[in-house]
């Protein structure tokens, strides 16, 4: 039979552990987006870099499939990179929809107050 003594400690070290656990999982899905940022970052600086040296040296016109083939498909590549980190829920999740709604009832409070 247990004291209470012992009781105390594994439930000190089952919490020490839990915190453990949530500082870890917070860590890792910071690392995630930094992740993102840095990708996010690095398509925009080389895409510009690409499309204008392809503008520049084939002389295609900028709005040409030659120009825009990098940063379309590495764009695509960027959205599942940005799901991946994000999730779905961060554009069209409750929060969203909440966020949205009150949002329109500010914005028509604040009219109303005009007339």
């Amino acid at each position: 039979m247990k004291n209470d003594i012992d009781t105390y400690l594994e439930e000190n070290q089952q919490a020490r552990y839990e915190k453990e656990e949530a500082y870890l999982r917070a860590k890792k899905k910071v690392e995630k987006i930094v992740g993102f940022y840095w990708h996010l970052a690095i398509y925009i600086v080389v895409n510009i870099f690409i499309m204008l040296l392809i503008y520049k040296q084939s002389g295609q016109p900028f709005l040409s499939m030659a120009v825009w083939s990098t940063p379309i498909f590495w764009g695509i590549g960027l959205i599942f990179h940005f799901l991946g980190v994000f999730g779905t829920d961060y554009l069209f999740g409750k929060n969203w929809e909440q966020r949205k709604i009150e949002k329109y009832m500010n914005k028509e409070k604040e009219n109303k107050r005009w007339e």
